[in-house]
């Protein structure tokens, strides 16, 4: 079985997103018509699924893909709490529509309804609603819920705790996910993005979270964001700053995609990063959709490069299966009882 564990419905129905317009044109004008639910149809959802992220699992030989909502949608740093409430609900609640319509093929992770200077507590019902009642089998993360002003406080501050906490009765990982980006200097997929993946592993080396939550998984996603390139950087600088070794010290807890969409890339990756910490990842359809003119093949076609790599079939088998059903062990109880 090959498990994408890095997927978004960047291909939701129009109606959905033009709830959220109406949502926060009535946040900044209450004089506005209160928003309504958006009606979406079962077909409206198999058109939207079966013509892109279904159509490309199949085209490229995936299996299952663990689904959440549109990253760049999550925008925690508008409206206020009640909005992003309400929004992380709707937005969830589609997930949960997709992945009974397709068991087979998405399994649903949720996004949180985090606000700037908002306590993270807030966000414990929410996820506690979609591994209990949805099915779900983790959540999205955004450690900048500012929109790249970065205002809140590190991942491993103990404000963060009570999530955690949570997480870990529940044995859920969160990946680590921005959202957009309304910080100019910031283009949201191309900078913010890789920003955020980088300044999390470098906030887990000078933290001692996993001391206090040993138990506790994060997926960094897009490969780990600069972290592979600049391993030398980081081992050294967790000796300047007398922390433990990554390998003890951060990496029994953290764990990197293949969101990296380049053969070079991915072999750096695999070179630097112990295979138990890789799990198989594309991010399709998402920010980067086009084909690489010089190979003639689609950027995120991962699967690709995974495949060429000078590895042995029990590496592969644990990079495309294994490792994510170890990391989301909710994911292989359901596949269990599927009898897969």
């Amino acid at each position: 079985m090959i498990i994408d564990c890095h997927g978004h419905y960047t291909t939701a129905p129009e109606p959905h997103q033009d709830f959220r317009k109406q949502q926060l044109a009535h946040f900044e004008n209450p004089s506005m018509p209160t928003p309504q639910a958006a009606r979406i149809s079962d077909d409206a959802l198999r058109e939207s699924i079966e013509n892109n992220q279904l159509k490309l699992q199949r085209e490229r030989g995936a299996d299952l893909t663990i689904f959440s909502p549109r990253a760049s949608a999550m925008a925690h740093h508008l409206g206020d709490s009640q909005v992003s409430q309400e929004w992380s609900r709707h937005c969830n609640d589609l997930i949960a529509r997709v992945c009974e319509l397709y068991p087979d093929n998405f399994i649903g992770v949720c996004q949180l309804p985090q606000s700037p200077d908002v306590s993270i507590s807030e966000s414990i019902h929410e996820l506690e609603r979609c591994i209990n009642e949805l099915g779900f089998v983790g959540c999205n993360l955004n450690p900048d819920p500012s929109g790249g002003h970065w205002t809140a406080k590190p991942l491993t501050d103990e404000s963060w705790y009570p999530l955690y906490e949570k997480m870990v009765e529940l044995d859920v990982p969160a990946m680590v996910h921005v959202s957009s980006s309304c910080n100019v200097n910031f283009h949201a997929t191309g900078a913010h993005y890789m920003n955020a993946d980088t300044t999390a592993f470098m906030q887990f080396i000078q933290g001692d979270l996993f001391r206090d939550f040993p138990d506790l998984r994060f997926i960094i996603p897009h490969g780990g964001g600069a972290v592979p390139y600049h391993w030398g950087r980081y081992r050294g600088l967790a000796d300047m700053l007398k922390r433990p070794p990554l390998a003890t010290h951060v990496m029994k807890n953290v764990y990197f995609d293949t969101c990296v969409y380049h053969q070079p890339g991915i072999d750096l990756l695999f070179e630097v990063i112990d295979i138990d910490n890789i799990l198989f990842g594309s991010e399709m359809v998402g920010a980067v959709r086009g084909i690489d003119p010089e190979t003639g093949q689609y950027f995120d076609d991962t699967r690709r490069y995974v495949d060429a790599l000078d590895i042995s079939d029990d590496d592969k088998h644990r990079v495309f299966e294994r490792n994510a059903r170890r990391v989301y062990p909710r994911l292989d109880k359901t596949l269990k009882a599927r009898a897969k």
